[in-house]
């Protein structure tokens, strides 16, 4: 069913709101989507605040997960008696691509002796050739817990585990994965824009490259980013992430200026910061998933358990 089937004439907030009852539906947003949907959900965080609701959906049926592929697996891994659909099946996550489970295997065949960190940006199948799942938030908690005779293993965002082994001193071995928006930050335009907003401060991902980074004012996970500009006096903030967050930093800190951090627009691209993965949802998707219960994700049960072990490793250490 495409977008064309709905009726012009419908109120889909309204719509939404009707369908999540009549589903018994908990919908989940990552900060990254788009602002009407942001606004429509349940539930709005990051990977590490949505998969702990995922886990915990009690009094649901179905959960309506917003935001790309491996993020919906997630959900099933940890809750698999629900029902859980997503608005498009199509939206994927270049770090999640750049690591495919036999890939990952393959590589441990030849290094037994690592202890494999996996992002949660990855498939159902590499965590399953993972020994523990991290998210920005709690990636320098999750790293510190390994054994110290371990060699590590980081996968799949080489920019991550790099801010991750300088914050705290373990050598590690990187997958050379990274997020296709947070690498096309500029250094030398993000230095042109702080020159021209004196007193401005300049907050990024962990995920954009360390020339970027070490201009930083702060560097955090997109939650605490988020609380960063809400609790810093600072008026000024010039945000290097996903432009989807800037959405709820206005909400949560009206008073204050947000700028997106520049990018090198190469080819002359004018969105690049905003992933477009993420932003094959829509509105109208997330009523057509509600409506028709699809797509629906369904994993092997067999899979499922093996990529549920590093995961509650992981919430077991957060």
């Amino acid at each position: 069913m495409t977008t064309t089937s709905i009726d012009p004439r419908l109120d889909l907030f309204a719509e939404i709101q009707r369908l999540k009852r009549q589903q018994r539906a908990l919908v989940l947003a990552h900060y990254y989507q788009e602002p009407d949907i942001q606004d429509v959900a349940d539930a709005l965080g990051d990977s590490l605040d949505l998969a702990r609701r995922a886990r915990d959906a009690r009094d649901v049926d179905v959960i309506v997960f917003c935001g790309v592929h491996f993020m919906a697996e997630t959900a099933k891994i940890l809750n698999p008696g629900k029902i859980v659909v997503v608005p498009d099946l199509e939206a994927g996550c270049s770090l999640a691509e750049s690591c495919t489970g036999p890939a990952l295997a393959e590589w441990r065949k030849r290094h037994p002796e690592h202890y494999v960190v996996s992002y949660i940006n990855t498939t159902a199948a590499a965590k399953a050739e993972s020994d523990i799942i991290c998210t920005s938030s709690n990636a320098e908690q999750i790293v510190r817990a390994v054994p110290a005779d371990r060699p590590i293993l980081f996968a799949p965002d080489k920019n991550l585990g790099a801010w991750v082994a300088k914050k705290t001193g373990r050598a590690m071995d990187y997958w050379p994965g990274t997020c296709m928006v947070h690498v096309t930050f500029s250094e030398r335009k993000v230095i042109e824009l702080k020159a021209k907003h004196r007193g401005a401060k300049f907050i990024a991902h962990p995920e954009c490259e360390p020339e970027v980074l070490r201009h930083a004012d702060f560097i955090g996970s997109t939650k605490r980013l988020l609380e960063y500009v809400v609790q810093d006096p600072c008026r000024t903030f010039i945000v290097g992430t996903e432009e989807g967050i800037l959405h709820t930093m206005r909400k949560a800190a009206p008073g204050k200026e947000l700028i997106e951090a520049p990018t090198e627009n190469h080819g002359g691209c004018k969105a690049c910061s905003e992933c477009p993965h993420m932003k094959r949802n829509t509105l109208e998707k997330v009523y057509l998933c509600l409506r028709d219960l699809r797509p629906r994700i369904e994993l092997d049960e067999g899979l499922r358990r093996r990529a549920l072990v590093p995961l509650e490793r992981m919430l077991a250490l957060s």
